[in-house]
């Protein structure tokens, strides 16, 4: 279980995040949703320590988070896939893979199959440069170079970015498999909400740094309301 309560975060005279609080559970996926600037990026940001909170607090089951190095929130379990598709385009895919679990205990041998069998396309490209691979392919790269360390928790930011429906169909597919298969938490942040609704067990809506509904992501999906002043889905 990750739980961040009344979070607040600024930067100067701009408040970021307000009074945020939200539950996140194993084998779940917690959908963050909101417009540009509503502060999904800076949420995920922070319980991963790459931004420091002047309130509130970030627990990870009874170990708290707060002003504990990055490096060291990673080694606790917490992925991050920032977002972008973060890969280095002059490594192979292996490279990539490999520099995730470099600071990890996992086996490394092991870890490079068992994310090869989860996605075979970077099997099939494992020697290939990552500047070759599409937008989709870099995106599997990018969680599997996450998941190969072995987290508990799984921080997802804008992963459907720039990709085709189809493309982004499939990989909201994945997630939910990864999720239930190895009783990850993930968080999910997404501005496609109806592609997140679609796999996401709780939903939690953000505007302009506070939480303005939670709750059963089929819950959120049918509040009109929501749907059209925080979601930009109309039907």
């Amino acid at each position: 279980m990750l739980r961040v309560e009344h979070l607040n975060v600024s930067f100067g005279a701009v408040t970021a995040l307000r009074d945020v609080s939200l539950e996140a559970s194993p084998a779940q996926v917690t959908a963050v949703l909101g417009a540009n600037g509503a502060g999904k990026t800076t949420l995920l940001r922070t319980i991963s320590g790459l931004v420091t909170p002047q309130s509130g607090s970030i627990q990870l089951e009874d170990r708290s988070l707060l002003r504990v190095a990055p490096e060291n929130i990673a080694r606790l379990g917490v992925g991050h896939v920032p977002e972008g598709r973060g890969v280095i385009a002059e490594l192979t895919v292996e490279e990539n893979l490999r520099l995730g679990a470099f600071a990890s205990k996992v086996d490394i041998a092991e870890g490079l199959e068992e994310q090869y069998a989860q996605f075979p396309v970077l099997g099939e490209r494992r020697k290939r440069h990552c500047s070759t691979l599409s937008g989709g392919e870099r995106q599997m790269l990018a969680m599997a170079r996450a998941l190969i360390a072995k987290p508990r928790v799984l921080l997802l930011d804008e992963p459907s970015l720039g990709l085709a429906p189809q493309v982004t169909s499939e990989l909201m597919k994945s997630i939910l498999q990864l999720c239930e298969s190895r009783n990850l938490t993930v968080i999910l942040v997404e501005q496609n909400a109806k592609s997140a609704l679609r796999i996401a067990h709780s939903a939690v809506v953000l505007h302009l740094g506070s939480v303005v509904a939670s709750g059963d992501a089929s819950q959120v999906a049918s509040d009109e309301d929501l749907r059209r002043f925080y979601l930009g889905l109309v039907q």
